[in-house]
């Protein structure tokens, strides 16, 4: 057993001012694009159109992942903070190679993509699909280009990152969401109407939706190249071979088949989803995008500036920090994230009435969205630990314990969903699909920690598991404080109306669910919350000097 110390005073003042910085540009990041989606709802509803898009966005990340991008964000970082660590020179010549690499292999990937997208759509949509074949495979034509730009930003990402830079990842997405707000609003002003019988490629509106939204993938790689470029990194191509090649290969070969398993579920999610009333596969799609809100601003912010530390401790064979960091993301993840996966997941419907029935959105439909978000949302805090298990792994150089957890998360979450097929209702099948992801995440999250648990000899498990507790208790507090709030409330929010309404019982339960959460963890004797109480202080002491 490792016996466990607190880390300086200093590691956790760099961990919260790097991910703080984050957190802030993430945040912007995602409510951009939050604003983005909603205009896409509001312009195209949450049918049939939504869903051929829908699922034709989706395929130039898939073949991204499955070629480079999970590579790239598992397994790089680790090697280029080893690279580095032996000189300077070494470590920029590492990124170098793993540029040109990039270059080549998403080059080629692209155009192989774009002749096979028709076979990438019947995948993906099967046999008993309410999607559009024809039309999600003319998006899937505009879109698929973007791999080459999805692979670069996590390539670029990768290496600014190892360089302490993690502003300008932050902020990068931000110039994707703009871009496409701004071909949405096009879009809107662009004659006619996407017809689905025939399906015309030389529609106005088809191509400025379908390339509006691959050049705002190529912007956000654009504001990264540049941001590269300001640390002094200069490119060349670097060709030949050499044993940190095998050691990358080596790594990436499991990291492959884990991101080949998790497509794999995909596959099976999607086409289940499809098999609903039309429009289930962006109601999917949007309630799991909305669900990693916060764990975009909150838990990537950390995730991201806790992997460097991760890493380094791992290949300077430091097990105390190491054990500390995976232990201390774990616990701060779960007491960040559990007052908003308890507001999204109590007040749902709420949350979809208020932001999803404009324009072309109905009540019925946002309703549903918004039960699929809560049921989502149940799922962020064991998603991100399952996470921060698998970065731990992958800090170790072990890519084959995360594929081993992934197929069984994928497994079981495979079953569930065609066990929900035979007895749901085609309306709330989309709800099923999204209970089984969120389940299977639950799962990985508890099979991660016994195997860190097992390789390491501890992994504070019980510290983990009390600070759960404690998130647990401040967030039940917070939902039961709402509650009794809501109850005499409920005749004059139905007064106001639907989405007035909605308004309403959001701002109250918000206001009640995230104060009282996060407060009453302030006050409760929470290790982990001590730094912030410190800030608090300090926030407050100053006003009164004022």
């Amino acid at each position: 057993m490792v016996e466990q110390r607190d880390p300086p005073r200093g590691r956790a003042t760099s961990l919260s001012r790097a991910s703080g910085a984050m957190a802030l540009a993430t945040m912007v990041s995602r409510i951009s694009g939050l604003f983005a989606k909603l205009l896409l709802v509001w312009v195209l509803g949450l049918g049939v159109i939504n869903d051929s898009y829908t699922v034709a966005n989706t395929l130039p990340t898939v073949v991204n992942e499955l070629l480079l991008g999970g590579v790239l964000t598992s397994v790089a970082v680790p090697l280029l903070v080893s690279a580095r660590r032996n000189s300077e020179e070494e470590g920029e010549a590492y990124a170098q190679w793993m540029i040109t690499m990039g270059v080549v292999l998403l080059g080629v990937a692209t155009v192989l993509a774009v002749l096979a997208a028709p076979l990438l759509t019947e995948l993906y949509l099967g046999p008993h699909t309410r999607a559009n074949r024809e039309l999600t495979t003319a998006f899937a034509f505009l879109l698929l280009p973007g791999i080459v730009f999805y692979g670069m930003s996590a390539m670029l990402m990768a290496i600014l990152n190892v360089r302490q830079v993690f502003g300008p990842p932050a902020w990068a997405p931000v110039m994707n969401n703009v871009v496409i707000t701004a071909a949405v609003l096009l879009y809107t002003a662009v004659p006619g109407q996407i017809t689905l019988d025939p399906v015309r490629m030389s529609q106005p509106k088809l191509l400025v939706l379908g390339l509006g939204t691959m050049l705002g993938i190529a912007a956000q790689s654009a504001v990264m190249m540049l941001s590269l470029r300001r640390t002094g990194f200069r490119f060349r191509w670097r060709w030949g071979w050499d044993r940190r090649l095998s050691e990358f290969g080596a790594l990436a070969g499991w990291v492959v088949l884990y991101t080949l398993v998790s497509q794999i579920g995909m596959i099976v999610t999607i086409r289940v989803a499809g098999q609903g009333t039309p429009g289930s596969v962006a109601t999917f799609h949007y309630a799991w995008l909305l669900s990693q809100v916060p764990y975009g601003v909150l838990g990537v912010s950390l995730l991201q500036a806790l992997m460097p530390r991760i890493s380094r401790s791992a290949d300077q064979g430091d097990t105390e920090s190491f054990v500390h960091d995976v232990g201390l993301g774990a616990r701060l993840s779960a007491m960040l994230l559990m007052p908003v996966s308890a507001l999204m997941l109590t007040g749902g419907s709420a949350i979809g009435v208020a932001f999803f029935s404009l324009g072309q959105g109905t009540i019925g439909a946002a309703d549903r969205l918004g039960v699929t978000l809560g049921v989502a949302a149940a799922g962020i805090v064991p998603f991100a630990i399952t996470m921060l298990q698998l970065r731990a792994f992958y800090a170790m150089k072990d890519a084959r314990t995360p594929m081993l957890i992934n197929v069984g998360m994928v497994a079981f979450r495979a079953v569930l969903c065609y066990a929900l097929l035979m007895v749901l209702d085609p309306r709330d099948l989309v709800i099923g699909v999204t209970l089984a992801m969120s389940l299977s995440f639950l799962v990985g999250a508890v099979v991660g920690q016994v195997w860190l648990h097992a390789r390491l000899g501890s992994a504070q498990t019980r510290e983990t598991l009390v600070g759960i507790g404690w998130a647990l208790l401040a967030t039940a507090a917070g939902c039961l404080g709402a509650a009794l709030a809501l109850r005499p409330a409920a005749g004059v929010l139905a007064g106001l109306g639907e989405i007035a309404g909605a308004w309403g019982d959001l701002t109250i339960r918000a206001a009640l669910v995230l104060g009282i959460g996060f407060g009453l963890m302030l006050l409760l004797p929470i290790p982990e919350m001590a730094m912030a109480r410190t800030r608090l202080r300090r926030v407050l002491d100053r006003l009164r000097g004022t």
